[in-house]
């Protein structure tokens, strides 16, 4: 089909263009972001319909358009059915696709490296069988991610001094992108988040095994260390960002809607 290119690709949100049709916002594994109009999707007997929804991975077949391409088939590939079963898992999910959002361009030459992680993400939440594997998963994407996106963080030396920091307390502080000692941290009037470097060496860890190697720290970390550390990462990530996040006000909600 002339014009026309195949793509995997998960969606990560949609607009309304008119009464049938939808612009699908997704990361693909060859081109990054990519818009595509689903034409007639909101009609009941449409050939995309479900195929469409948020949090699916399609392969894709779409035409080139001046301003919009045509998605013209969608094979599903995952539908990461068992996420929409949990409130937490649609949460993290959502999340980790507004990152790659925010973040992601057109033509990006990093899209296999990044579709592979967001997938794998997905996919793992999907699964996981409770809320630390869920936990664990984000927290590789998000430094992962950050790496890819180059806004990597230093975990081994202050970033103000420039000594190594080994087995003591330390700071993070989010406008600097990574640790200062505690000596350095008494001067800086910037937001810092007090870490004890246990919880360093459990970033450290997650930041350099591959996504799905599993190790010591993953084993023995509990629900309230993954839960601060991935909001640590949260909120750097959110400083970091091109764009506002939706996301992270859905968040803050769950705590309330799952006790």
């Amino acid at each position: 089909m002339q014009n026309s290119f195949v793509t995997d690709a998960i969606n990560l949100k949609s607009y309304n263009l008119s009464e049938s049709d939808k612009i699908i916002v997704m990361y693909s594994k060859e081109k990054g972001l990519i818009r595509g109009v689903a034409k007639g999707v909101k009609k009941p007997k449409s050939k995309l319909g479900a195929r469409m929804d948020l949090l699916v991975a399609n392969t894709l077949m779409l035409h080139k358009g001046r301003n919009l391409d045509t998605i013209c088939q969608a094979e599903v590939v995952n539908s990461f059915y068992k996420t929409r079963q949990d409130i937490d898992k649609i949460c993290y999910s959502m999340y980790v696709t507004e990152v790659v959002h925010n973040f992601g361009v057109e033509e990006d030459p990093c899209s296999k490296v990044i579709y592979e992680l967001l997938y794998k993400t997905l996919n793992t939440i999907s699964s996981a069988q409770n809320k630390v594997e869920i936990l664990i998963a984000v927290i590789k994407f998000q430094l992962k991610m950050m790496i890819e996106s180059g806004f990597s963080i230093e975990l081994d030396s202050c970033l103000c001094c420039h000594k190594g920091i080994e087995e003591e307390t330390m700071y993070f502080v989010p406008n600097l992108g990574g640790m200062v000692c505690a000596d350095c941290a008494s001067r800086i009037h910037y937001n810092k988040k007090q870490l004890p470097y246990k919880l360093r060496d459990f970033f450290k860890q997650m930041s350099i095994n591959d996504f799905d190697q599993i190790s010591e720290y993953e084993t023995k970390a509990n629900e309230k260390v993954c839960t601060v550390t991935f909001e640590v990462l949260k909120e750097y990530i959110t400083l970091k960002s091109p764009k506002k996040f939706k996301s992270t006000e859905i968040l803050q909600e769950i705590p309330a809607a799952v006790s």
